[in-house]
């Protein structure tokens, strides 16, 4: 196989928001800016983390972590990690949701440098045979750039979009275990939806394919492959890939999902064998784990996962059609008032997280409420990316006659994965 060209790269109970040392991650990369971020401003990060808990979360964290000169961590948490009664705690195991595409792009560039993979080749050239058609001609990546034209299989398993039922949840999430080339099939049956490369479309498919990759170039689990390379090396003690185990094993935040007959309560959806989403979404970490990833993988080639080359086809964000928001391959790009961020987003069942980066890695920001089908709950998880990485922002002018207020800047969309 030819190498790849590398050019492109309820209760409420609140804690106050707390500083402590910490002993995370490298420091910048090797000639990056390293001009000190902003203060944060946490009552901002908090303000935006209530609006969460207000539109039905039972609570919710943010964990912003510095690096460099003067290590520290500011945790702000509100409201419980369970409805027993239990604080929430932003050191607990949580399910990351689509921040595993981030992992399975990260084994895919792995796979590129060594030369197993062409990623402006047809993918199905790297795929079990049969696994694509013939005529499907999308790249490895184009597909995960999401600018495939394949079909998201969790459209099929959800009943409404954006925001996915309970019922659905007990009906073919919970319990149920997917094998990924079922998966893979059901998108396959809806043939291509747009001519590859033409346009953006997120479609959790597109990962599982890069999964399936993975095992067909290594001859190995996908489990293990990523324990191997990233799991082990980078020490995320706390990260793991158990699919289809249903538990959380350690201490662990509690999911939950609106229930679908509103005079219910919360339906506790902790347990759940993430085989519906596999290396798309399936992933268990830490805010601390997922700092220390995010370290490694921004530091290019001295973090020990991607190469400089490699790490810039991954931020080479091309635009979507949300405001402020590109995507490259695995990477999202946020364009924020002080810069831009990269890192993910991920809900899944009962999980609702953010997790970003500065370009020179010495400012992590990872969010989360236990909450998911609820576009309130991630719009304030949203809101504290500014904040958090950009500080205190100037009082807006009032609105007069003759000039409108304008909109805030800590206003950030929501993005397109809002179920997965």
């Amino acid at each position: 196989m030819a190498k790849t060209s590398l050019l492109r790269p309820l209760a409420v109970a609140a804690a106050g928001a707390v500083l402590v040392a910490t002993g995370a991650l490298p420091a910048a990369a090797a000639g990056q800016d390293t001009t000190d971020a902003p203060a944060p401003d946490l009552a901002g990060v908090r303000a935006a983390l209530q609006a969460s808990t207000t539109a039905g979360a039972p609570g919710a964290f943010a964990v912003i972590r510095d690096h460099g000169g003067a290590d520290r961590t500011r945790s702000v948490s509100v409201g419980l990690a369970d409805l027993d009664g239990t604080p929430m705690n932003s050191s607990w195991r949580f399910r990351v949701g689509s921040n595993s595409k981030m992992f399975t792009a990260v084994l895919v560039m792995q796979l590129a440098q060594e030369g197993r993979i062409d990623l402006d080749r047809p993918l199905r050239e790297y795929l079990p045979e049969g696994t694509l058609p013939e005529a499907w001609t999308m790249t490895g990546r184009q597909v995960l750039e999401h600018r495939a034209g394949v079909y998201d299989h969790t459209n099929d398993l959800l009943e409404q979009a954006g925001e996915e039922t309970t019922s659905a949840f007990e009906a073919r999430i919970r319990t149920k275990v997917y094998d990924p080339r079922e998966l893979v099939a059901m998108s396959v049956g809806h043939g291509v939806q747009y001519t590859p490369g033409s346009r953006y479309s997120y479609s959790n498919t597109d990962y599982v394919l890069m999964g399936l990759a993975i095992e067909h170039l290594t001859g190995r689990p996908y489990p293990e492959v990523l324990d191997d390379r990233i799991i082990r090396p980078l020490g995320l003690r706390r990260t793991s890939f158990v699919v289809p185990t249903q538990e959380i094993r350690g201490a662990h935040v509690t999911g939950y999902l609106t229930n679908d007959d509103r005079s219910r309560p919360l339906l506790d959806s902790t347990e759940q064998t993430g085989s519906w989403v596999w290396a798309a979404g399936a992933v268990i970490s830490t805010a601390e784990d997922l700092d220390r990833f995010l370290g490694a993988l921004m530091a290019g080639s001295s973090g020990g996962l991607v190469s400089d080359a490699s790490l810039q086809q991954m931020t080479a964000a091309l635009p979507t059609p949300t405001a402020k928001i590109a995507y490259g391959l695995g990477l999202r790009r946020i364009s924020l008032s002080c810069g831009d961020v990269y890192g993910h987003g991920g809900i899944v069942q009962g999980f609702n997280s953010q997790s970003f980066t500065t370009p020179d890695g010495r400012r992590s920001v990872v969010v989360f409420a236990n909450a998911s089908n609820n576009g309130s709950v991630t719009q304030g998880l949203m809101n504290t990316l500014e904040p958090a990485f950009c500080g205190k922002q100037p009082a807006v002018a009032p609105r007069t006659a003759f000039a409108p207020a304008s909109v805030p800047v800590d206003s950030l969309p929501v993005v397109e994965d809002t179920r997965i």
